[in-house]
């Protein structure tokens, strides 16, 4: 499996930008995509994450209301809509893929073990 993510770069405070993972590879019945993020001198955190089968959805307090997170079956593409950023929105952003997660573990990174290259993305105030 292989995830490539592409979307990040430089933006200002309360501007937007879409982050996109593609995968290929790999064959599931039950896949959940997510997406997690790292700032400098920070663990990495949870974002969100999307069922590709049922297309239900989690997201991490601090960006519900402004983050979206959708997906593309046929694609086999996950988007991160990213509204009204924040500089502590800067991080680099990793997408992540695992099958068969019961959903309490999808905020979890150790229990996905697929994941791309990451994103960076810069919020300037």
């Amino acid at each position: 499996v292989q995830l490539q993510a592409s979307g990040g770069g430089p933006v200002e405070a309360g501007g937007s930008l879409r982050l996109s993972c593609a995968r290929s590879g790999g064959t599931f019945r039950r896949l959940v995509m997510a997406w997690f993020r790292q700032a400098p001198g920070k663990e990495r955190e949870f974002v969100s994450a999307i069922s590709l089968s049922g297309g239900h959805t989690d997201y991490a307090d601090s960006v519900k209301g402004r983050f979206t997170i959708s997906r593309d079956t046929a694609k086999n593409t996950i988007y991160l809509q990213m509204n009204s950023l924040k500089p502590e929105d800067t991080a680099v952003y990793y997408c992540a893929a695992e099958g068969t997660l019961i959903r309490s573990s999808w905020s979890m990174s150790p229990q996905y073990d697929y994941w791309g290259q990451g994103t960076l993305v810069t919020v300037s105030s």
